[in-house]
């Protein structure tokens, strides 16, 4: 699906709501990123560079996660930093996927993204529960790439 038809379909403003929501209630940092292509390059890989291009590897708790989605590849990963991935089993991640490709398959995008969100969240509040002071280090928008090396975000 080309780029600009997916973001067509995700009700973007929902999705920020929901990051906005589970942060309020944790001090983890959830991003999501759509781009057309991995541009030959394996998806993951492309996905850890945009994670590090998008400063998620400087939060305080090293607690961020990342929906990176190459639409016109069809393809997503989802990426946990360090302290996050310490507290799950790799599993979470693999239930989480399952379920996101069945809501794309059936074309329910933006109820596939809130979903994630929703779920990461839980393992958010449990582990990193909002602390007084805790400031919101990342933005809450949809990270945007045209190509491989630069984004934009929309609210």
């Amino acid at each position: 699906m080309k780029q600009k038809e997916l973001l067509t379909r995700v009700d973007t403003k929902a999705v920020f709501e929901a990051i906005t929501e589970v942060e309020r209630h944790s001090a983890g940092e959830i991003r999501v990123h759509i781009q057309p292509r991995a541009y030959g390059t394996d998806v993951r890989s492309v996905a850890e560079r945009t994670f590090e291009r998008l400063g998620m590897t400087k939060t305080a708790s090293r607690n961020g996660v990342l929906l990176f989605i190459a639409s016109e590849d069809q393809k997503f990963v989802i990426l946990g930093d360090r302290g996050f991935n310490e507290k799950v089993d790799p599993a979470f991640w693999d239930a989480i996927a399952e379920e996101l490709s069945e809501q794309f398959r059936a074309g329910e995008f933006t109820a596939g993204i809130i979903e994630a969100i929703r779920r990461v969240g839980v393992v958010m509040r449990t582990h990193f529960p909002f602390l007084q002071g805790d400031a919101n280090e990342l933005s809450n928008d949809i990270s945007v790439s045209h190509d491989e090396d630069s984004g934009h975000h929309l609210p």
